[in-house]
């Protein structure tokens, strides 16, 4: 493990293997930088895979006070250690917070987002108008279990009796440690759960190649959001996985990746 200091003077940990052109992995919510290893380790043959714990989350610090600005100021700070400039692959919330990098002028030069959790029409409910709100409220209560209960049934879309069980896994210890940057993921988000079309003037300044994938087999609210995506230019392109659901294998999407993002290092001069 390394570390880099961001803008604000907060340590971000990483890891990094392989060589060659850098690709900088973007976790979801409750993701640290152990979870993003399998497909780091798959993508090390042929790219340099930095993997990186975000902001108040397993070994990085954080800040007292929230802005999305911070973590692309993180990814910044990354990129720079990188070389100046890396492609990026971000999966569900971090899918959103790699293409905000992108429209906020980072180095990216080529970007590849899996399933960002839009909700673009009525295929599922969209989130309830409080529920950034109410989970800084849990959070500032330091009850990180509901928090993540909360994430699960009104992000995730989990019948509560199915979350009551999940409280008892083992497992639901690594998700409270983490559920304090729930918060995080949701103002990444904004408002585009709220069931609307996309705001196509957030990303508008994204000019480099985008890579939209999903799978077929999962929720029909996750396709329809990569495809509302991917029809904002001529620059995104949709792959759909087949089999595949929101939890991804690294085996099927490695591939994928190591396409797009070498397409990008022939196309160079």
């Amino acid at each position: 493990m390394e570390k880099v200091f961001s803008s604000d003077g907060t340590a971000i940990a990483y890891e990094r293997q392989g060589s060659g052109p850098a690709v900088v992995l973007v976790g979801a919510a409750f993701m640290t930088r152990h979870d993003s290893a399998a497909l780091a380790g798959l993508l090390a043959g042929d790219f340099t895979v930095f993997t990186y714990d975000r902001r108040g989350r397993g070994d990085s610090g954080d800040a007292a006070a929230y802005d999305v600005r911070r973590e692309v100021e993180d990814l910044d700070a990354l990129i720079e250690r990188a070389g100046g400039s890396a492609m990026l692959f971000g999966t569900s919330s971090g899918a959103v917070l790699a293409l905000e990098a992108a429209a906020r002028g980072s180095a990216v030069t080529r970007l590849a987002l899996y399933e960002p959790p839009f909700i673009v029409d009525d295929s599922r409910p969209p989130l309830p108008a409080d529920y950034v709100g109410h989970l800084e409220e849990l959070v500032a209560r330091e009850a990180y279990g509901d928090a993540a209960a909360y994430f699960m049934t009104a992000a995730v879309g989990l019948p509560a009796e199915a979350v009551a069980g999940m409280r008892q896994a083992p497992f639901w210890a690594g998700l409270e440690a983490t559920a304090r940057t729930l918060p995080y993921d949701g103002r990444i988000m904004g408002d585009t759960m709220s069931g609307r079309p996309l705001p196509a003037d957030r990303w508008r300044s994204v000019t480099v190649p985008v890579l939209v994938g999903s799978g077929d087999a999962g929720h029909p609210h996750m396709l329809a959001g990569a495809r509302a995506l991917a029809a904002l230019g001529d620059h995104y392109t949709l792959r759909v996985l087949p089999g595949q659901e929101h939890d991804v294998d690294p085996a099927v999407l490695a591939p994928v990746l190591t396409d797009f993002f070498t397409a990008g290092q022939a196309a160079r001069p």
